[in-house]
Order: C-alpha cells, then structure tokens, then sequence
C-alpha cells in the first residue's frame, strides 16, 4: 500500500497522458471490471478526442503512429459479431510508417470537357467549402477530372478477406498471375479522394438503406462496397487482470514497446446478416442498422413476354415508357439508390411505345416496316423514363446516384465476336486510349435521359450522376479477361492461329478498381448528409 501510495503521488495519472495526446489533457480511470476490451488499431484516420472518463462498458483504441487515444462506447445490444478473417498477405496491417508514402506513377487525364460532370438537382444542401474531417474531399471539386496513381499500399481487402466475391471476379483466385492492377487509385486534379472508410460509411448511412439496383454490373459494385464494409478491423489487446487495477499506471498501458509485446492480433469484423431472397438481396449491419440492398432490374423498364402486335410470345418486349414494375413497389423503403444499366440492351428484344412496337435487338423480322428506335436510342428512353419515376414518386425522398455507363474493353470484336482483354496489366496512359463509340454515345444517351428527367421532378428526392464512363476507359486492366474460373487447365493466351481465349472485358476484378466507384458513393454521400447538417445548424 506504501508503494502504490508513492506511486500515485510521484506520477500522476493527467500528467502521465498530457504528452501523448498532444496537449490534450484529460483524465482516464482504468476500470476494475474485466468486460473493458482494450484495442489497438492501425487506423491513420483517427482524430484527436478529448478523453472523458471511462465506463466499463467502454474500450480504449489506441493510434500508435499518431500516439492517439480514442474512446469508443459499446453498447450490448448492438455489439457486433465477431469472424475470423485471414489478414492480408500484403502487410498493410503492420503499423509502418512506409505504409503512408505514396509512390505515383501518374497517369494524366485531359480535362474531361465531353462528360458530364455530377449533374445535380436540388444543390441548396451542398456546402460551399470542405465542411468535414480532414480526410474529406472539398466539396466543389470535380471528382471525374484527374489521374490515375499508383499507391504501394494496395487495396483494402483480399479476395481471401471477404467471402461474397462472386467467383467470375474473384481474379486472384482464378489465378490471374499479376497484382499491380489492384494498386491504381484515383486522384481529382484538385483534391483528394480519401480510400474508403467503412466506419465512417456506416455512420453516415446510420438507420438507413443503400440499394444498388441493376444488373450483374450492379451485382459486382454491390459485392465491392459489402467487402469494403467487410473490412472494419482492428486488434485487441489480451492484457492480465491485474493491469486493469486502477493503481496501474497509464504510463504502462501506453508504452508502445510494452503494448506491441501485448497485443494479440485479432481480426474482429461485424458479418453483416444476410437476409436475401429471390426478389432481392439484403444485407444488415446490425450496429448502425444500415442496409446493403441489391434489387436486379437488367432494363429498369418493364418487361412482358407476352404477344404483340407482329412479335410473337416468348420474345423479350420492353415498354420504354413504363417503370419496371417489380422494382418501382420498393423505392419508398429506400434512401439512398444507384442505379445503373445499359449492358443488355446488346442482347434480344423488341421495344415497345405506347403499345406499339417501334423496334429490336436481334430480333426484326423480314418484311417488317422500318424501326424507329434502336437499341442505342431505347437504352436513353429507359433511362429518362425510370429516373422520372423516381423523381416524381409521391413516396420517395431519398438520394438517387446515377452511375454512369461502364466501359467495357473488348478489343478486335465484341464479347461474342474474339473481342479480347488478354494481358492488360496497367491502366492506359495518355494517347493510348481508342475511343470506343458504343460506349460513347450509350453514355451520351445516358446523359440525356438523365437531364430530361430532372425537368419533371415534382418530388424532395434529389438526383446526381457519378460519371465513371470517361474515368475508367483507361482501366482496360481492371478486367478478369481469361481469368473468369479456377479451372488450372483454361486456356488464358491466344492461341497459334491468334484467337483470343473466352474472356470476360465487362465486369470487374475484385479487389480492383471498381472499389472506386463505391469511393466516389461514399463521398457523394458524404456531401449530401453532412451538408445537409451544415446547413441546417
């Protein structure tokens, strides 16, 4: 008792921390109850906080590049729930300054004058500076004019981490032998993106829903942003019940040679709680009661089988000029929408107007009177014919992200004609990139569509275009290309006569650049929400 008493009194608690919290002063009371989880994360995003006192039902993350200590409240009811997850082989979680520096091999975009850039409706909540954390992007600059760089760090997750990657993806797995692809990030010319922050993310979506709705290109952006979600980690200390005496001193607990000899590396995630059905899939964070919704909708339009006119049953028939029905009853459960399309409109149908068939894709008989509408042209009445929808939904308030027409990289023919991806590892650099005009003028289309439904908005919902089209043209290498199965025998190089093995140019690797898509969501959101509480305050 002697001794504890000199202890206390020759090194006080406040003035032990007072030089790890860089002026930060505060008081912390180690609790006696065993329920407190001390954890360390290798999180550089972390703020400094003041230190309130401690409750037993509170943790102690510690920021060790920093000297940073946070204070996070878990609540029983919402703990989440804990998995086992393979770390990832590339080191990045290994507390290393190194991990930090950016190495760029920079890849210039001209200044994209031809694309639309975040078309915006309702703009009143938008805040006119950087109104958020230091991480956070200015708000006015333009996210779709810029570079590509490449950052050693590498991605978020592995395709080892993160268990929902659809196997077509899944790149590495399949065996693709190279990596840098997944290194590439995007910088704004005038700003930084920040890489994604999950918890940040679940924060801002707390009590709300994200659907991405869509076909199988919306699919993979889904399973991009559940695996970036997926990756919430952090360490958690195994420390002996006597070092949660109050008389142990803090100096102790936050020596950093003592504390890395104490840790237990253990990756603690929140497996989010797959509720899916046929109709859609949905996936439940617990914590932050935020859902992750995938609604399929290949046309967004919609669509009978049943026979019209000249065109027969059984063949697709899309009325342009109808909402799909089926995805249309679930927007009101919604907040926040991206939607996508365009990719099948290259396969069979007839397109319907005002109960009149006006055209096809693969699919005109002989001796039929001219089309009047092609795919092309049914693709941009689709697109302002759903977006309407949403914005004059009596019901619906929420955020609709329109993300642009996704490139595909099909080179020497289509995806059923030896079109080919084979062997692109790197993104293309400035005067290598060869305008492809289908993706042009769907993207043209596309913008249209979008622009004459913001003129018939009659609802509070707002309305913006993520315009990825020009941005990832140069990512031919973020493809899987012959790289689609884990069959060790798949031809993945051409072959003597020059034909190209069966490959897939259209989707994307994952990890890969498509986690920049859910980037950009995360900071659109971002603007949204927190401008909204700007200018509210």
């Amino acid at each position: 008792m002697i001794f504890a008493s000199w202890l206390l009194v020759s090194f006080p608690i406040g003035s032990a921390i007072r030089g790890y919290f860089y002026s930060v002063d505060g008081k912390i009371v180690l609790p006696a109850s065993k329920n407190v989880d001390y954890s360390y994360s290798n999180s550089s995003s972390g703020s400094n906080l003041e230190l309130p006192t401690m409750s037993s039902n509170s943790s102690i993350v510690v920021n060790k590049e920093k000297a940073q200590v946070s204070i996070r409240s878990v609540e029983k009811d919402s703990m989440a729930s804990e998995s086992n997850v393979e770390p990832s082989s590339s080191g990045k979680d290994s507390v290393d300054l190194k991990n930090n520096e950016t190495l760029e091999k920079p890849t210039e975009l001209p200044k994209l004058s031809s694309r639309a850039t975040e078309k915006k409706e309702d703009m009143s909540g938008f805040p006119s500076s950087n109104t958020s954390e230091s991480n956070s992007v200015d708000s006015g600059c333009d996210l779709y004019n810029g570079k590509w760089f490449y950052d050693p760090q590498g991605p978020s997750y592995t395709n080892n981490s993160c268990p929902v990657i659809t196997q077509m993806q899944n790149c590495q797995g399949n065996g693709r032998p190279d990596k840098e692809y997944e290194n590439w990030r995007w910088k704004p010319s005038k700003c930084d993106l920040p890489r994604f922050d999950a918890k940040k993310f679940l924060e801002l979506m707390r009590g709300k829903t994200l659907a991405f709705i869509g076909d199988s290109v919306a699919r993979n952006q889904m399973e991009s942003m559940l695996c970036l979600l997926w990756q919430a980690s952090i360490y958690t200390l195994k420390l002996p019940v006597s070092w949660l005496n109050p008389l142990f001193h803090i100096e102790q607990f936050l020596g950093f040679e003592r504390l890395e000899q104490c840790y237990v590396r253990e990756w603690i995630v929140e497996v989010p709680q797959n509720r899916g059905n046929k109709r859609m899939q949905r996936w439940h964070f617990v914590s932050t009661s935020v859902m992750i919704v995938r609604v399929w909708s290949s046309w967004l339009v919609r669509e009978t089988t049943e026979k019209i006119d000249f065109a027969p049953e059984g063949v697709t028939k899309l009325h342009l000029d109808a909402p799909d029905d089926k995805l249309m009853e679930f927007i009101p459960n919604f907040d926040v929408i991206v939607i996508s399309s365009g990719h099948w409109f290259a396969k069979q149908s007839v397109y319907v107007l005002n109960n009149e068939i006006v055209g096809g894709q693969l699919w005109w008989p002989n001796g039929s009177p001219p089309m009047k509408v092609n795919n092309v042209d049914a693709f941009g009445i689709s697109v302002g014919t759903i977006l309407s929808a949403i914005l004059t939904h009596p019901n619906y308030t929420g955020l609709t992200i329109v993300r642009s027409f996704a490139p595909d990289h099909y080179e020497g023919g289509a995806w059923n004609t030896g079109g080919s991806c084979t062997g692109k590892e790197k993104p293309l650099a400035i005067g290598e990139l060869v305008e492809n005009g289908f993706t042009n003028i769907m993207h043209e289309k596309q913008v249209s569509g979008f622009e004459r439904a913001v003129k018939k908005s009659t609802n509070k919902s707002k309305l913006r275009l993520m315009d990825i089209t020009e941005v990832f043209s140069y990512r031919h290498d973020g493809h899987p290309g012959p790289y689609r199965n884990p069959d060790p025998n798949k031809i993945t190089k051409r072959g003597p006569d020059g034909k190209p093995p069966p490959q897939d140019c259209l989707h994307w690797c994952m990890p890969g650049p498509i986690d920049t898509w859910n980037e950009l969501v995360l900071e659109i959101i971002r603007r949204e929400f927190e401008g909204n509480r700007n200018s509210s305050s």
